[in-house]
């Protein structure tokens, strides 16, 4: 049964982005992926979240996360096969790892724990607050950004990811990916 929270061995680079909601994480995945010419992953919480949503007009609960987690593997191991540069991740299970103690007083199935400490990926692009809010029938925590970004940040920190903190506007954030990006390709 674990086996669908694991991740499977590619051919690529696999970078996520990674952060607090509504901070620029899709878009800047979409402009990474057609600047490199490759593939991204996107966030299955979200179109299964919005559809519980749509259906039901209710909110993620504990017992999703593992099905988003799963779906969320298989999506990334669907795609990894794609491509053999780079590999764009609109977020990873340390990500719903980190939502699900924000929201569930401090506890994460132990599963999901396990899959995102285990699963790894040469960086993370923590994506900073300094963007405009977007409501969307998802999004619920607009004046705890910094608070949720501390939690990102301390997460990576202490399994000790590699990571870059991105700011500004979309044009200086993409640059910096880039740049990031085109320093792990050029490594022999």
């Amino acid at each position: 049964m674990e086996e669908k929270f694991k991740q499977q061995p590619a051919n690529c680079i696999k970078v996520v982005l990674f952060g607090p909601e509504s901070t620029g994480k899709t878009t800047l995945s979409r402009q990474l992926a057609r600047y490199y010419n490759s593939v991204w992953v996107p966030e299955f919480a979200r179109d299964y979240l919005q559809d519980k949503w749509n259906n039901e007009r209710k909110t993620c609960e504990p017992h999703d996360l593992l099905p988003i987690a799963e779906g969320q593997m298989r999506l990334e191991n669907k795609l990894a096969n794609k491509t053999d540069s780079v590999l764009i991740c609109d977020t990873d299970l340390l990500e719903t790892k980190v939502y699900s103690e924000a929201y569930y007083l401090g506890t994460c199935d132990p599963i999901l724990e396990k899959y995102a400490l285990e699963n790894t990926y040469d960086l993370y692009f923590l994506t900073y607050i300094d963007t405009p809010w977007e409501a969307d029938d998802l999004r619920d925590k607009p004046e705890d950004r910094q608070e949720m970004f501390e939690a990102f940040k301390n997460e990576l920190v202490k399994n000790k990811r590699p990571f870059v903190i991105l700011k500004g506007n979309k044009k200086e954030r993409l640059e910096t990916a880039i740049a990031h990006i085109d320093t792990l390709l050029n490594k022999d």
